[in-house]
């Protein structure tokens, strides 16, 4: 398939600091591609620099095999949707879609079946005589949207587009952007430090940390399969134990727990030295609670139950291991066989060895103190 955007050795600095170090990465014409990291991680310096407002101290953009070098912003074959929108509010929807066309020096009848063909395409056909005021937050999303398609950029960049919007809206946007991108079949990156956003709408992501590309992989790989400590803290929940690895003397990985518990792994999820400080993760949804003893490959753990979080569909027991300050975060089944579990409970919680994931102990932390 065509590559539509090529990054290679991106790097920006700013006096001493590295904003962003030796990026390097290939997005697909019509692929919807996310770029997810926390705040500060050098993603939005990325941005800007695809789409021309910073350049870059090292590297190459290109745009269908094209390198844009030292291009302006406004001769590059890309738009950007901001978080703010940036509408005007003193122009009806016609006119803002049409801004761009007409500052192209575009008149007459084109600009007319432009921009009427894109308003079609984004789902509101009829919305061109409406002021901005009187649309809800989705559709001035869709409205954002259009004044960028409507120039037909090569690639659409949005900056956190959904991120001023209400957790509800929120939620139904996510839908709506991803629709609207399969539809309109432009290539998004899209730039986020909202791993829900990321994970729904995205063909492939890139995990950004400290300026650099931690792992670039398919949703699925980047949940089921992390490759780093950061990873596997920063895509989806998941619970983290410190652990010392050792082997069995057959070469299986064990990692020892406070109070002497012995866990084991398995071989291909396994990715620190023997001896060394670690930090093993297991997914809240793959803790079984009071897990069959006599059943093969399981580990277990003795807890106490600190607290029931009850969320609907998404409810949780919040335990701590025996003898220990850690909390960890078990999903309840959906089938209240567990209702009479309460605060104070102790039980048992295990997981299948091939659920955990051990790496080398990073110096990251998702947050303070933990």
């Amino acid at each position: 398939m065509r590559i539509a955007l090529s990054v290679q050795n991106l790097t920006k600095r700013f006096a001493d600091f590295t904003a962003v170090d030796n990026v390097s990465f290939d997005v697909e014409d019509g692929r919807f591609f996310s770029i997810l990291g926390p705040s500060g991680c050098g993603k939005t310096t990325l941005l800007r620099m695809i789409a021309g407002f910073y350049r870059q101290d090292h590297g190459t953009i290109l745009f269908n095999g094209e390198d844009m070098g030292d291009r302006a912003p406004n001769r590059r074959p890309v738009n950007l949707v901001f978080q703010n929108l940036a509408l005007f509010p003193m122009m009806n929807v016609f006119e803002n879609v049409a801004f761009g066309l007409r500052r192209r020096g575009e008149k007459g009848a084109v600009v007319e079946r432009k921009v009427r063909d894109v308003l079609e395409r984004v789902g509101l056909p009829d919305s061109g005589p409406r002021q901005i005021a009187q649309l809800s937050g989705g559709q001035k999303q869709r409205i954002a949207i259009a004044r960028c398609l409507v120039l037909e950029p090569t690639v659409l960049l949005l900056d956190e587009p959904l991120g001023a919007l209400d957790a509800k809206l929120r939620e139904h946007m996510k839908i709506e952007l991803k629709t609207l991108q399969a539809k309109v079949g432009t290539t998004f990156v899209y730039i986020t430090h909202d791993q829900s956003e990321a994970m729904v709408m995205s063909d492939r992501v890139a995990v950004m940390n400290r300026g650099t590309f931690e792992q670039i992989g398919t949703p699925q790989e980047l949940y089921h399969h992390p490759t780093s400590s950061f990873v596997a803290q920063f895509v989806g929940s998941n619970n983290r134990l410190g652990v010392t690895l050792r082997r069995d003397p057959d070469g299986t990985p064990v990692a020892r727990y406070a109070g002497g518990f012995d866990f084991r792994l398995s071989r291909d999820c396994c990715h620190g030295e023997e001896g060394a400080a670690c930090e093993m993760f297991v997914r809240p949804e793959a803790v079984v609670i009071n897990p069959d003893e006599s059943q093969s490959g399981f580990n277990s753990l003795p807890v106490e139950v600190k607290a029931i979080l009850f969320d609907g569909g998404n409810s949780r027991l919040l335990v701590s291991p025996e003898g220990t300050d850690d909390e960890l975060v078990v999903m309840l089944p959906q089938t209240r066989q567990y209702d009479h579990i309460g605060v104070g409970n102790h039980i048992r919680i295990g997981w299948d060895v091939s659920t955990a994931l051990c790496f080398a102990k990073g110096d990251w932390k998702l947050y303070d103190g933990k």
